[in-house]
């Protein structure tokens, strides 16, 4: 079973990482295309991963958390890579005691654009949709952990994918990518 769950796992990760890798390209984010989601070959996150695998169907970071109660494949996951929302996560500056989302750089903000779509591409198969990505925004969003600006933008792109398909939101990317938020 775990060489078929490690077949499978290799699989999706490199469907992901192509797909992630020419929408980046696309907007001319050559480096983080090639090097989009690396740690995912790391024993910390590739052994949990094949254990939990999920057919491809869902990520493996849900099985491994109802499994031991928390998932230290993500929680490795989530602080090496700047593209997820989670590595900005900082004590506010108003009020120590309170967690809250940094601004993300718009290179990394486009990439988790990107990257969001190209998993909803992978889970859904042949029932993706371009709205699939803001449905998931907007019902697995914690209110607060991701900066408004940040999330403003994340929406107005899945908006814009939603409306007007891959290369509207391509211009939209390049557009943040030149003159900032």
């Amino acid at each position: 079973m775990f060489f078929k769950n490690a077949a499978g796992h290799l699989r999706t990760v490199l469907r992901h990482k192509r797909l992630v890798a020419s929408m980046c390209f696309r907007v001319g984010l050559y480096r983080q295309g090639l090097f989009h989601d690396m740690s995912k070959f790391s024993p910390t996150e590739w052994i949990p991963s094949v254990r939990y695998y999920q057919e491809g169907k869902a990520s493996p970071v849900r099985g491994e958390r109802r499994a031991r109660g928390y998932s230290a494949c993500w929680l490795h996951h989530k602080g090496r890579n700047k593209h997820h929302f989670e590595y900005w996560l900082d004590y506010s500056p108003g009020d120590p005691l309170q967690l809250t989302g940094m601004k993300m750089p718009p290179k990394y903000l486009a990439e988790m654009a990107l990257d969001r779509i190209a998993a909803c591409k992978v889970y859904h198969g042949e029932k993706y949709r371009p709205s699939d990505p803001l449905d998931y925004l907007r019902s697995h969003t914690p209110p607060g952990l991701i900066h408004p600006k940040t999330l403003g933008k994340l929406e107005e792109f899945f908006c814009i994918l939603a409306e007007h398909g891959e290369e509207g939101l391509y211009q939209a990317i390049r557009e943040l990518l030149r003159d900032g938020y």
